[in-house]
């Protein structure tokens, strides 16, 4: 049988993210019913019985660690976290090192520099691999993002979408995941190349955004913020070029007026909520308010990393 990877959301339809989507929920639902303490009876407690998860970093990470962590253990499996500096990639056969990794446990998570790092694990595991966050692509977050509307809203269907900042990684798999679910997402960045970041360009994502009928770009804030029903940031400069000043100045000049704030909020109307994937920089990319005033479903998108992330180890590792 092939086996199945998450590298990039554009390998899967709308049907397969619905589907994580309802079995997240449920997985959820199940062990923490009604948001209360976690329970010990849970149908899924032992569903990955014995299954050994491997979460590799090559960059920092505070959800996607934890959340690993602690969801395979939840399933009945075990959780290994290993920082690659304490290991062999960069002095030797990288082929051989996967392959070897792969004969030693079931399912990998890696969080790598490049985007071709997680594609070469993909090319010669043993076992499936999944993306953590790479230059291009977040399918995890994303994957944790339509969750979360969902539960908001009760649907994706019809519900209007709008990404506020600069085009990146974390656009790019919203986007996508949005649209298959039935969502209107409007991307709202500065016109022309500057608002988009350099290492997240993807043409053929683009053309598959804009086939779907359900995908706009508008970069007037008020426009695009319209009638929205979710309002969505990301910080404005990826964590690796977090030291860079001289790029932060000028992405801070050039998307100061595109700040997810309470103002913003208001724009859209009264019942839009705001999301941040998280780390957040408050008075950069939002402001106060939109993070932790009564509008923020912030939060519980961090916690639904571990709920959607679970629901893709289940049915990467053919248990559903």
């Amino acid at each position: 049988m092939q086996v199945k990877h998450l590298v990039t959301l554009k390998d899967y339809d709308g049907s397969w993210i619905r589907r994580n989507t309802g079995l997240a929920i449920r997985i959820k639902e199940d062990m923490k019913p009604g948001g209360s303490i976690m329970r010990s009876s849970s149908s899924y407690r032992n569903k990955l019985e014995g299954k050994r998860l491997v979460s590799l970093f090559e960059k920092p990470s505070l959800r996607t660690r934890v959340s690993f962590a602690f969801g395979m253990p939840l399933l009945g499996g075990f959780a290994e976290t290993i920082d690659t500096k304490g290991m062999h990639f960069a002095t030797s056969d990288a082929v051989a090192e996967i392959k070897s990794l792969s004969s030693l446990c079931d399912i990998i998570m890696i969080r790598p520099l490049k985007h071709a790092t997680v594609a070469l694990f993909a090319q010669h595991s043993t076992v499936p691999v999944i993306n953590g966050l790479s230059e291009s692509d977040h399918p995890c977050q994303a994957l944790a993002d339509v969750m979360t509307i969902h539960e908001m809203k009760g649907t994706l269907e019809g519900v209007k979408v709008v990404y506020l900042g600069i085009a990146n990684n974390v656009s790019n798999s919203l986007s996508l995941a949005c649209v298959e679910s039935g969502a209107q997402f409007v991307l709202c960045t500065p016109p022309g190349e500057k608002g988009r970041d350099p290492d997240a360009k993807d043409p053929a994502l683009m053309a598959r955004l804009k086939a779907s009928g359900r995908y706009t770009e508008e970069p007037d804030v008020a426009k695009a913020v319209k009638g929205a029903h979710i309002l969505y940031t990301d910080t404005w400069v990826n964590m690796e070029h977090l030291g860079n000043a001289e790029l932060l100045a000028a992405r801070k000049e050039l998307l100061m007026p595109y700040q997810l704030n309470k103002k913003v909020m208001e724009m859209a109307g009264p019942k839009a909520l705001s999301m941040h994937d998280l780390p957040a920089h408050t008075g950069l990319e939002i402001d106060e308010y939109a993070l932790h005033g009564p509008r923020s479903i912030a939060f519980r998108q961090a916690e639904n990393r571990m709920w959607a992330q679970m629901a893709v180890m289940i049915r990467l590792l053919g248990e559903e």
